[in-house]
């Protein structure tokens, strides 16, 4: 996103429609492991008739950021969306519209009438499209004085073309007007006065107040950072490009493939969208060209033995150049600034006021949490929220999740799902695809065994040796299995080895010892299962969380199958995380004396957490998910929490066919 504009609003949402022809799915090719395409009938969702200016901007600006913002409807903010707003506040506040009469002043009709009183024909004379206002004649049309409108939208049909203007200076008695365009940061050193996105969005202006009858010579954009307004030329260059844009934006969202992002762009770096388009990360994962001869590459040579060669032989290496790859430009935060808030209080409640989140126990406030720090809100058993608190929630975006009173995770609260239509589509066709399934599902398992086996060989005093080598085997196999009941008794087995060894990591030699046969749950029988119940659970939820945000169905997975009521394809994608983040979470409450002996409730049933414990494993698995982490494919440094959603987000994009593979996030 251009660094000198705040984020346009979205004036149109995309109708979907049945559309016969062909869209492109991609499908493993057998051996190869390449994408080839295929035909594949989908409802197609079309483009509405009227481009905003702010998309001209966009599409010049970068064509990938026009595509996601408009016709995938995603939007993220930063320091330069906020600060944009900011700038925009007086503008966006409206006041008198522009061709409004004056009090007092005479119609057409010859009777007087104030502002905003009805015409006979029932619109009122501050109508926000300049009609009809905008249609009347001239000496009737303003009052004897400049003035200035603010807040004023405008559209053509003609043009294909919607906008809001700023501010409009009106020259008085005269249809002359200047469109002023309010832009964060300060004038550009540039000869034209702004660069091309910030001009063509403001040629758009003029060229719908001209379409409306106004004299429009002159357009103006005002930085705030130099608090002054710079005049720009619209000249037939200018014009030509503005209209060329709006076509390109209605081609570009006919179709529904991405177009491709920026390589090594220094444009990204204040891009809000960066950590939804993930452009770097998309083009190192990027599909190979579908044959060889399309891409104009030579015959594959023949295959020969797998023999040791020298890396290197004739010297022509650099000596200086580094053995491995440059890491990836971290163009996203490496931590979330917001923080979640869990309530867990039996007889709690959860209000709002004056923007800040209030819980209260018997009257008594005992917490509070700005909402515009609260990543989320996540309630325990009984505990009420308010319909206000609820409703403004939802309205910010920010997930309620519900969980029963042992941890069990219920569901959420949201506001609109995303309405990315072509990835949910997407998904669904891929859910159908049994090659796809499988390949998917057998990577996942195949890294959850090798980082179970990294998590005992590092946490293990003596890890034994046949369970290391039998996670090994298990994990090649789950490669090059053929049926998914097949993955599941190898992920079975590989299970077994992985607990029967797991009481190991305990460093506690106390009597209620921490013995782990194996899993157990609903309800755990011992306090290590209690205690990995209760860390899965958080864990189901943050991903059903990124999921939703990705814009993906966190109902319908590859590897675990619908069920009513399940968050399959949040399991699927926690099956690699759950020893990096759940279970280590567990290892390190327990060795660190956070969870001690008196933190269970021992019954006939089962065993279970005292809320005291509840509440530090739920403070133990918060550092963990905070905690920053080299990306084992990208080389950056984020936190747990901000994996989930990169490789939620890298999920969608190889549902639509944008890369090759998915990342699988494998710890050393």
């Amino acid at each position: 996103m251009s660094q000198s504009g705040a984020p346009g609003a979205k004036e149109t949402e995309p109708e979907v429609v049945a559309d016969e022809s062909e869209l492109e799915r991609f499908e493993p090719d057998g051996e190869a492991g390449r994408p080839k395409r295929l035909p594949l009938a989908l409802p197609r969702a079309t483009p509405p008739d009227l481009v905003p200016a702010r998309m001209l901007n966009e599409v010049v600006y970068c064509e990938r950021l026009a595509v996601l913002e408009w016709a995938q409807t995603e939007f993220a903010d930063n320091f330069f969306t906020v600060e944009g707003r900011a700038v925009h506040k007086r503008a966006d506040a409206g006041g008198r519209a522009l061709g409004r009469r004056r009090k007092s002043a005479r119609g057409a009709d010859g009777d007087e009438r104030c502002d905003g009183e009805q015409k006979e024909d029932g619109a009122p004379d501050d109508a926000p499209e300049g009609t009809p206002d905008a249609q009347a004649p001239a000496d009737g049309f303003a009052s004897d004085r400049p003035y200035t409108a603010r807040s004023v939208w405008l559209s053509s049909p003609r043009l294909g073309i919607t906008a809001k203007v700023d501010v409009i200076d009106v020259a008085g008695g005269e249809r002359t007007v200047v469109p002023i365009e309010y832009k964060r940061g300060k004038r550009p050193d540039v000869p034209e006065g702004a660069y091309l996105p910030e001009r063509v969005q403001l040629c758009a202006q003029v060229l719908l107040l001209r379409e409306h009858g106004f004299e429009c010579k002159d357009a103006q954009i005002y930085f705030a950072g130099d608090r002054a307004r710079v005049s720009i030329t619209i000249d037939d260059w200018l014009i030509q490009r503005t209209l060329q844009a709006a076509a390109r934006v209605r081609e570009l969202a006919s179709v529904p493939q991405l177009p491709p992002p920026l390589e090594d762009s220094p444009k990204c770096n204040g891009c809000s969208l960066v950590g939804i388009c993930l452009p770097d990360e998309v083009t190192l994962l990027a599909p190979l060209p579908e044959s060889a001869d399309e891409a104009g590459a030579p015959d594959a040579p023949p295959e020969v033995a797998d023999e040791p060669f020298e890396a290197d032989p004739w010297g022509l290496a650099d000596p200086n150049a580094k053995a491995t790859p440059e890491p990836l430009r971290r163009l996203h935060p490496a931590r979330d600034d917001k923080l979640p808030l869990l309530v867990q209080e039996q007889g709690a409640r959860i209000g709002l006021a004056g923007g800040v989140l209030q819980v209260k126990v018997k009257m008594m406030k005992v917490a509070e949490s700005r909402l515009s720090n609260t990543s989320e809100v996540n309630v325990f058993g009984n505990v009420q929220i308010s319909t206000p608190a609820l409703r403004t929630l939802m309205e910010s975006r920010v997930p309620v999740s519900f969980f029963t009173y042992g941890g069990w995770f219920v569901g959420r609260a949201l506001g609109h799902d995303s309405k990315n239509v072509d990835l949910r589509l997407a998904q669904y066709a891929r859910a159908t695809d049994p090659a796809f399934c499988l390949r998917i599902a057998g990577q996942l398992v195949w890294s959850k065994i090798l980082n179970c086996r990294t998590l005992l060989r590092r946490n293990h005093a003596k890890a034994s040796a046949v369970v290391l080598f039998e996670l090994t085997q298990l994990a090649r196999k789950s490669r090059s299995v053929e049926q998914l009941d097949s993955l599941l008794g190898i992920e079975g087995t590989a299970a077994r080895y992985y607990f029967s060894d797991f009481s190991g990591m305990f460093k506690t030699t106390e009597a209620w010892k921490l013995d782990l046969n194996g899993r157990n749950r609903r309800p755990p029988q011992d306090p290590a299962n209690a205690l990995l119940s209760f860390c899965y659970a958080l864990l189901t939820k943050d991903l059903t969380v990124a999921l939703t945000t990705a814009g993906l169905d966190p109902m319908l997975g590859f590897y675990h199958q619908p069920r009513f009521g399940r968050p399959a394809l949040a399991l699927d994608l926690m099956e690699e995380f759950r020893p990096l983040i759940a279970d280590s979470t567990v290892i390190a409450a327990v060795n660190n004396g956070v969870i001690t002996a008196g933190d269970f409730i021992t019954s006939a049933v089962g065993v279970s957490l005292t809320p005291a414990a509840r509440r530090k494993l739920i403070f133990a698995y918060q550092r963990r998910m905070d905690q920053l982490v080299t990306h084992p494919v990208f080389g950056y440094r984020i936190s747990y929490r901000r994996v989930l959603e990169v490789q939620a987000r890298l999920l969608g994009r190889l549902l639509l066919g944008e890369i090759q593979t998915y990342p699988s996030f494998r710890t050393r």
